[in-house]
């Protein structure tokens, strides 16, 4: 390689290196709302996926443990 070409891969790695500050600036801060995630079973279960209870955790979880049930290798293969 010649001189510039060195060069040029120095610069290109020294670039590559840095750290940029990442902050937010103070003008967003102010005044921003927090907007908390609700719990799964409080939203509507899709159309053609599996179905729980609105609101009723109890037939939420129940329908992830059939769920995860059905993804173990040893219970879905020796039916």
């Amino acid at each position: 390689m010649n001189r510039a070409g060195l060069l040029a891969a120095a610069a290109l790695l020294a670039v590559g290196c840095m750290e940029v500050e990442q902050t937010v600036p103070t003008d967003k801060q102010v005044g921003q709302t927090v907007r908390r995630d609700t719990a799964a079973w409080s939203n509507a279960p899709l159309a053609a996926g599996p179905s729980w209870k609105q609101g009723d955790r109890a037939s939420w979880e129940e329908q992830i443990r059939k769920r995860q049930l059905a993804q173990h290798e040893d219970r879905r293969i020796y039916r």
